[in-house]
């Protein structure tokens, strides 16, 4: 019954990684996110392998999706980081250039609706331009999807835009916001870590049973062409010709 329970469990953990890790998918491609992209596309094919050995008592493809959750953990430590800025970890990288306007509060540079922070002081302007492209392979400046369409952000666009903006840019202000878009990613790779533990716990369970299983089938002869085998029954008649008159 435990066995069973376990095996259930599995399936159940597993289904809840492939409904989450596609929700987050979505989000990421409208983001233009590649590198969690790529990660999520490869976490999918795994947890399908791993489902498959679950229901179909393949300890390998199990192993396999127990070592790919560690992996998995890693990634989404390393976005949480990223975007709470723990140690070194920072998205944002700040230098100055000469400016002689006034830019109060703070106002964001996009590239085609992802919005790029920026600073205003009063005889120099600090722009905290964010680099988080390593998510983006460097090939582009978008952002998370939810910079602009958080909860209760509000998007408004400022005319006319600065001299150095880009003019394949447009330049805006994001307020109103009631859960910062980093909140909200980390809230994701959370999510991802909870089920990834929860999958590994069981995949180790689930593992142990089936060899376990396969270790006491196999102690009582059901693999071993070489264990005992019953008695044969010997005929003592022997057969004698008749003839017919």
């Amino acid at each position: 019954m435990g066995y069973c329970s376990g095996r259930c469990t599995l399936v159940a953990v597993c289904g809840a990684q492939l409904v989450s890790v596609l929700e987050r998918q979505i989000f990421d491609f409208l983001g233009y996110q590649w590198a969690p992209i790529l990660a999520n596309f490869i976490h999918i094919i795994v947890v399908i392998l791993g489902l498959f050995g679950t229901i179909q008592y393949r300890p390998r493809y199990i192993t396999g999706y127990a070592v790919w959750l560690i992996l998995w953990i890693s990634w989404n430590v390393f976005v949480i980081c990223f975007y709470l800025e723990a140690g070194d970890l920072s998205k944002c990288a700040n230098y100055t250039e000469p400016t002689t306007g006034d830019l109060p509060g703070t106002k964001h540079l996009a590239s085609e609706g992802k919005a790029l922070r920026i600073s205003g002081l009063l005889s120099r302007q600090t722009r905290a331009a964010e680099t988080d492209l390593i998510l983006t392979f460097n090939i582009s400046m978008h952002r998370s999807w939810w910079m602009e369409n958080g909860p209760g952000c509000t998007v408004t666009s400022v005319t006319p835009a600065p001299d150095w903006a880009p003019e394949d840019h447009r330049y805006i202000t994001v307020s109103g916001c009631f859960l910062e878009y980093q909140y909200i990613e980390v809230a994701h790779s959370s999510l991802q870590i909870f089920l990834a533990l929860a999958g590994f716990i069981y995949a180790c369970y689930v593992v142990k049973c089936i060899t376990e299983e396969e270790d006491s089938f196999d102690f009582i002869g059901g693999f071993d062409s070489y264990g005992y085998q019953g008695p044969q029954k010997t005929s003592h008649l022997q057969l004698q010709p008749m003839y017919m008159l």
